[in-house]
């Protein structure tokens, strides 16, 4: 999820890190900025910090949407509008041969593990996609269910364009401008049940 103001620079660089050298220099940031930080301290399987891959969702509707939908946790408030889903999938990440990760939780967890190309063919038995799928998270059953809903797809590096194979919005409005920026119709869906 990005902001719309950021998918000019998407267009012409691709989805790029903050310290990449295409980096967006006039990035607008929508998530929890805390949360961002802790992401540079947090050590993957293969050596990095996980700020060094750009981390996906399998689902929409997720936890960090509602904050930054909200407000919550000091995160600016956003309207939907201005919130923007890049589609991705996993055959064209594999395709691209571009390396990745995958957590079977919210990535920053000590609970969470990670899991490579090798596991890929079994995301189906690691993911709980049940949890993913939930509409709420607040369980008193089941106190660890937020966490696996936001397992995460983590693609090290930059991604380049033609690996976003579409573009979720909220209302045509926000479409309209996609539309602007040169984005092909085909490749736009309008979903408001995506937002809160």
């Amino acid at each position: 999820m990005v902001h719309i103001e950021n998918v000019q620079h998407i267009l012409s660089n691709g989805l790029t890190l903050a310290n990449s050298k295409s980096a967006n220099k006039n990035y607008i940031p929508i998530g929890d900025n805390s949360l961002i930080d802790r992401r540079g301290t947090v050590t993957v399987p293969n050596g990095k910090n996980l700020n060094e891959f750009l981390p996906f969702y399998f689902w929409y509707r997720m936890p960090m949407l509602y904050v930054v939908q909200k407000g919550y946790n000091g995160v600016t408030v956003q309207n939907p509008e201005n919130i923007v889903y890049c589609i991705t999938n996993i055959e064209k990440i594999i395709q691209s041969r571009l390396p990745f990760l995958f957590t079977n939780g919210h990535a920053v967890s000590k609970l969470s593990k990670f899991f490579g190309k090798n596991e890929v063919n079994l995301l189906d038995e690691i993911i709980d996609f049940d949890a993913i799928k939930k509409t709420f998270w607040n369980d008193e059953e089941d106190l660890d269910l937020k966490r696996r809903k936001e397992a995460e797809f983590l693609v090290e590096g930059d991604i380049p364009l033609d690996v976003i194979s579409g573009w979720v919005v909220y209302k045509e409005k926000a479409k309209g401008r996609l539309l602007n920026f040169g984005i092909q119709d085909k490749l736009i869906a309008v979903r408001e049940n995506f937002y809160f």
